[in-house]
């Protein structure tokens, strides 16, 4: 059973490009989703810094274009992430604000503030905003909250989680859960339409926000939601289609003015406000304009884009979106004619193309668009902050059980993969394996964990590592292994030897370097690629460890005196040599193929076995003549 806390909890939903806040009321029986002091329900997820002060929300956005380089956005898409990551060099290079490397590569952001520098990390700069949505639930309610469910896309890393966390703590919040975006919205949808429903429904939760893309198909039936699958990329959303403007944009402006703007921030930024508007124009409207005055070198520029040419711009971009959705549906082993409500949520989920190839993927089957997809991920995480609360009645009682993105393992003898839970695994879970110790008089194991989905363990990615200490004992000493997710996301993992009762565990921590979206996505695909060359790759380790499993019980009978006196001297030879050329093969650097392994295998087993029956029949037969 879930732990409840004190007082009301808020749902946050901590988006890339606005963030929003909500509540559970009780008198209502339903979520409000709370306004600002602007009166807007979304909040820029922006802050500026000035010679005198700290800017945040709406304040922090009309100012952009006058003092851009102190104006930090899209601070979501450098958390959790290494300032060499190459998202972070691309995206860079379109910020008008200074991004550089920290500590442990960590990417720090470069501001000035009272006439001083500072350097900020992104989640720093996430806490500043997570604090405004604090605030504004303090000033609805009219009194301090203290406990807050934030959510995150579903590809979101144990690192990026974790650092979502701590930003989190920063701004003074008690984190009590970490959710994922669209299993907030399909809660957000299942609350509000589906409530109580007694039959089985298939749900798609289709979210594309400003940063990131995640898509999630669910099963609701009484109140249960379940995931099914989940796919995404944190680094795919309104922003890239932003980006892909402004690009377009700029390459005009030099084509027609032979002035680059490229390092004006000031230029830039102001380009990019003005095709975000276009952007939204474009979804109502079939063109939009752009008109800047003295954008660079007291140019003006105005131009136009039509719905067609953004659609040309960004093809690639909405095709990749279409792909992600067969990937999710694909892991779920389910057909899209099974599928029984298509969810939009995320602002750029309004797109008409997006809308358009999502229909047409789906055969034409309806989109439901009645819940609000700016509101719906708030939504959701104000009803799970309810369900998680003391003392909140009227909250409908629903269970959510996750899934984690990638399969989690330790590597086993010969850099074979051993996957101790399966991506898209219900969360929270629990499962224990078996390690066993490779070499007689084995000191201590080293466990490495891995997430992907190779069969080689180094081709995946490398969480963390540790060492248990195991008595001095025989070859093939057991030792318990666990791997432990919680309901954020969080993995722990342990070891334990029974007879010594020696014990390591580790939880992978921000240091331990989880992967990038590009690269969950490209070890998928690249599982795909790469099966046959795995499997491959699984027979020849297969059979390099039955030769040594063989030639270890040969030496261990061939120690047995009694054993090894019975043997002709032809046959102790022919048996030294065998084992001296198998040890050979397998320290040697294996570039051998498969059948050479198993061919000496067959070999040494054909060699030991006439030399034993020699003993067993010269046994047998002295035996017969003293009973004679």
């Amino acid at each position: 059973m879930a732990k409840k806390y004190e007082g009301v909890a808020i749902g946050i939903d901590l988006g890339t490009t606005y963030s929003c806040v909500g509540v559970w009321q009780e008198q209502t029986d339903r979520v409000e989703i709370i306004h600002n002091d602007q009166g807007n329900k979304t909040t820029p997820s922006c802050v500026a810094f000035t010679n005198s002060q700290r800017l945040i929300g709406h304040a922090a956005k009309n100012q952009a274009s006058s003092n851009p380089t102190n104006t930090i956005f899209d601070a979501k898409r450098l958390i959790g992430r290494k300032y060499s990551d190459s998202i972070v060099q691309k995206d860079q290079l379109l910020w008008p604000f200074k991004v550089t490397a920290g500590a442990n590569d960590k990417p720090k952001i470069l501001v000035n503030y009272n006439g001083k520098e500072h350097h900020f990390v992104a989640e720093e700069i996430s806490s500043m905003i997570l604090s405004q949505m604090r605030e504004i639930a303090d000033a609805f309610l009219e009194s301090p909250v203290k406990n807050a469910v934030i959510t995150v896309p579903a590809y979101f890393n144990d690192s990026q989680r974790r650092a979502t966390k701590d930003a989190g703590v920063i701004a003074g919040l008690n984190v009590i859960r970490i959710i994922n975006e669209p299993t907030a919205a399909a809660l957000a949808y299942g609350i509000q339409k589906r409530a109580n429903c007694l039959e089985e429904r298939r749900i798609f939760i289709f979210d594309l926000g400003g940063g990131t893309f995640d898509v999630s198909l669910l099963t609701v039936k009484n109140n249960v939601f379940e995931v099914k699958a989940t796919a995404g990329d944190t680094h795919l959303g309104g922003e890239d289609f932003d980006n892909r403007m402004v690009n377009h944009f700029v390459k005009e402006f030099k084509r027609k003015n032979k002035v680059d703007i490229i390092g004006n921030s000031k230029a830039l930024r102001r380009l990019r406000t003005n095709c975000e508007k276009a952007k939204r124009t474009l979804s109502y409207d079939t063109e939009a304009t752009i008109d800047i005055d003295a954008i660079c070198e007291g140019i003006d520029f105005c131009s136009s884009i039509t719905r067609a040419k953004f659609e040309q711009l960004n093809m690639d971009l909405f095709e990749k979106c279409m792909e992600t959705v067969e990937s999710c549906l694909t892991d779920a082993k389910m057909d899209k004619s099974s599928v029984d409500d298509i969810v939009l949520v995320g602002g750029s989920s309004r797109i008409p193309k997006v809308k358009q190839l999502l229909q047409e993927f789906f055969k034409g089957k309806e989109l439901y668009k009645s819940i609000n997809p700016d509101e719906a991920v708030a939504y959701g995480a104000a009803v799970q902050a309810a369900l998680l609360s003391e003392g909140m009645k009227t909250v409908p009682k629903v269970t959510l059980q996750d899934v984690i993105p990638l399969s989690l393992g330790f590597s086993i003898k010969g850099d074979l993969m051993d996957v101790m839970i399966p991506r898209n695994t219900c969360i929270p879970v629990k499962k224990t394996g078996r390690y066993v110790t490779a070499y007689d008089n084995q000191t201590g194991v080293r466990i490495h964990v891995y997430e992907g989905e190779r069969m080689i363990a180094s081709e995946n990615n490398l969480l963390g590592f540790f060492r248990l200490s195991v008595p001095h004992a025989p070859r093939y000493l057991p030792v318990q292994v666990c791997f432990a997710i919680d309901a954020d996301g969080i993995l722990k993992v342990s070891a334990k030897e029974k007879t010594s009762g020696n014990k390591k565990d580790i939880t992978i921590t921000n240091e331990n370097g989880r992967l990038s979206s590009e690269e969950i996505g490209r070890m998928i695909q690249e599982a795909e690629n790469f099966k046959a060359e795995d499997m491959k790759f699984k027979k020849k380790v297969k059979a390099i460890n039955a030769l040594d499993d063989y030639l270890y019980h040969v030496r261990k009978i061939m120690k047995d005196n009694c054993v090894s006196s019975m043997l002709t001297p032809v046959d102790k030879i022919l048996i030294d040599s065998a084992m001296i050329k198998g040890k050979s093969l397998i320290d040697g650097n294996k570039q051998e193929d498969t059948f050479v392994f198993l061919d000496f295998l067959k070999e040494l087993e054909s060699i030991f076995g006439s030399a034993l029956n020699k003993i067993n029949k010269g046994y047998s037969g002295e035996e017969s003549d003293s009973d004679s």
